[in-house]
């Protein structure tokens, strides 16, 4: 029986479609193994995967690791039980690098402040893309190069990253030798729209975890977005009812025996603008039933008030303290620093809202004794 027109191009069709699709699924097998490759080149030189599997949609690492530069306190920068990307298989056929997602599960994420305050993250990972982009740049650049795999393109765009299920590390250099260790557990982040290489365009960020101390689990969370290129940015940062004696290294300046907080708790507010490298983040911390050991050590000091005045002043002052400060400064300006601008502020407001003199509060360690003896002075009235 002869077969109608109609269903001859219905036929046709449907051999044509089946065909782009056939292909469409090479196409699509051939730009995921590429990508495939590509992520265990990059992954060779930082770190290792137990195994990679390539979906449809989305590429699978399993019992990731990054390792860290030997001067750091910790082996390895990042750990992950899983890393899933998906990428968006158009822009990829179309040889652009085009992520939708990224979602990391099971982490642990070390950061290190460095004792000049620079806040260090993925160094090795940091240090291959510069030396990928460099070498992609060269290669570019040489006529008649040979190369087995043509560069990536320069431009490339996240539109999210989800870290779940894990814990931030912080190492602090700033503060202590070997450095002070905060950890941010049962935390989660997301990092909304990376746009490389110019990196001009706000990048939206957001963390949450906790923070557990001796006796109490505080809350911390970060919100706000960042433009990298420029450093502008606007953020918010909070704590609510973390164990003051997790942030002894901050609050603390011993030049005796060591003073001891023996209680309490601290909320902190903290709305941070940059622009142009210039800070400005008025803000509050809250002092809940602060408690301190008296040591019997006129040296002993508290926010650089003698541990004696403050655990004879707080008797007499009630269960909370705010303490209200602004920091305003250039970040380029080698005098200006972040930690010491926010320590100077809360050590004067804390004497303000003691009701003890605080002279010398601010100045230099060649004046310390002094400063001691005068708030001791006029708090006991001798």
């Amino acid at each position: 029986m002869a077969i109608s027109t109609g269903k001859r191009v219905v036929v046709a069709l449907t051999g044509v479609i089946v065909l782009l699709v056939v292909i469409a699924l090479g196409g699509l097998y051939f730009v995921q193994h590429e990508v495939k490759e590509r992520v265990v080149e990059a992954l060779a030189p930082i770190g290792s995967a137990q195994s990679i599997n390539v979906g449809l949609t989305s590429i699978t690492l399993d019992r990731v690791r990054l390792t860290a530069p030997k001067e750091w306190p910790t082996a390895d920068s990042l750990t992950a039980e899983q890393i899933t990307m998906t990428p968006d298989v158009g822009d990829l056929l179309a040889h652009r690098v085009h992520m939708k997602s990224v979602v990391v599960r099971g982490f642990s994420l070390a950061l290190v402040r460095t004792a000049s305050g620079r806040l260090e993250l993925l160094p090795k990972l940091r240090q291959s893309v510069s030396q990928s982009a460099n070498a992609a740049s060269g290669a570019s650049a040489a006529s008649g190069a040979a190369s087995s795999r043509p560069p990536l393109p320069a431009e490339k765009l996240i539109e999210h990253i989800a870290f779940a299920d894990g814990q931030f590390v912080f190492y602090d250099e700033s503060v202590s030798k070997p450095p002070y260790k905060v950890v941010v557990s049962d935390a989660s982040a997301s990092v909304d729209h990376i746009h490389l290489p110019d990196l001009t365009e706000p990048t939206n960020l957001s963390v949450r975890g906790s923070i557990k101390g001796p006796a109490h689990t505080g809350k911390v969370t970060f919100d706000g977005w960042m433009k990298v290129a420029s450093k502008d940015s606007q953020t918010t940062t909070t704590l609510h009812g973390v164990d003051v004696v997790t942030l002894d290294p901050y609050l603390l300046k011993k030049a005796g025996a060591r003073t001891q907080v023996t209680g309490g708790t601290l909320d902190l507010n903290m709305p941070a603008t940059v622009t142009s490298y210039h800070i400005h983040a008025p803000g509050t911390i809250t002092l809940h039933r602060l408690q301190l050991a008296d040591t019997g050590d006129p040296l002993d000091t508290f926010m650089q008030i003698p541990t004696r005045a403050a655990v004879a002043a707080l008797k007499k002052h009630g269960d909370d303290i705010t303490l209200h400060f602004t920091i305003d400064g250039n970040l380029r300006d080698p005098k200006f620093k972040l930690n010491e601008s926010l320590m100077t502020e809360l050590r004067a407001n804390f004497a303000k809202a003691l009701g003890v003199s605080a002279e010398g509060v601010a100045k230099g360690a060649g004046e310390t004794v002094k400063g001691l003896g005068n708030a001791l002075k006029n708090l006991l009235g001798q």
